[in-house]
């Protein structure tokens, strides 16, 4: 490798740990600690800390419910409309939060398409808690599908053959053969979906509003803050900058030690 390529690629490296670094190290360092930690504790924050991981927590929980049969069918059929299928489930890791949130709200508020037929059974989501999980979850779930796709995807076909040979049902196969070899990625996705959905903003207060205790959210919170007290904001912050982190180490981290577990489990099978 010639010096002034190594130069360059210095220079891309750097460049990139600025950019990305110190807006962050300017966050955790904006406050001092023991003033951080007593931002911490106050009601606003646990209140909004708690709202977003029961509702995170479901939204995941509804994404890996709904979206491990789509990963399977994708994973493992050739049929029609599958590339179509393929650009509706990723198109909300492209389309704008707020336009998703406007989408959610003409779908499921009270003259949307099913809000109508909802509206007659007595349940309105829009506005509500409810509306949070629904909002994060359409936001999520292309994180969850394409890393448990590519999961399935890349199971050995010796595994598939030898479930064959011995009759196994198609669930049977996926529940006992490539679920588990697949788990790592599994965990990656659910872990990622919830990441997504912790963070959901835009999706989330066009949909829901920003209700205190009801739909207010830790990022929502981080944003009212923000207008009246920025110490307040950067707790807010800190926490999840610290949640996000973890879960993105977990992600990197569970192959390693998931992996050769579940791989020789499936082996003995």
């Amino acid at each position: 490798m010639s010096l002034p390529f190594r130069l360059l690629l210095g220079l891309a490296v750097a460049g990139l740990l600025l950019l990305l670094g110190l807006p962050l190290a300017s966050v955790v360092t904006r406050v001092p600690p023991a003033e951080l930690l007593s931002r911490m504790t106050e009601p606003a924050l646990l209140e909004a800390l708690r709202l977003s991981l029961v509702t995170s927590a479901a939204a995941t929980g509804l994404v890996v419910l709904l979206g491990l049969p789509v990963a399977y069918l994708l994973a493992s059929r050739v049929f029609p409309g599958k590339r179509l299928l393929e650009v509706l489930i990723e198109l909300p890791m492209v389309l704008p939060p707020t336009v998703a949130g406007l989408a959610l709200l003409l779908a499921f508020g009270r003259n949307g398409l099913a809000g109508r037929s909802l509206a007659l059974v007595g349940l309105s989501i829009p506005f509500s808690t409810l509306a949070v999980v629904l909002a994060q979850a359409f936001i999520a779930a292309p994180f969850f599908i394409s890393a448990a796709r590519a999961g399935l995807s890349e199971v050995d076909p010796r595994y598939l053959d030898a479930a064959a040979t011995l009759r196994a049902s198609p669930a049977h196969t996926l529940l006992r053969v490539m679920l588990p070899l697949a788990l790592p990625s599994m965990l990656a996705g659910a872990a990622m979906s919830w990441a997504r959905a912790l963070g959901e903003f835009g999706a989330t207060i066009t949909f829901a509003g920003n209700l205190p205790g009801v739909t207010q959210t830790m990022p929502l919170a981080v944003y009212v803050a923000l207008q009246r007290d920025v110490d307040a904001a950067v707790a807010m912050s800190v926490v999840l900058l610290a949640l996000a982190a973890g879960i993105l180490l977990s992600v990197r981290l569970a192959p390693s030690w998931l992996g050769p577990i579940y791989r020789a489990r499936a082996g003995r099978r």
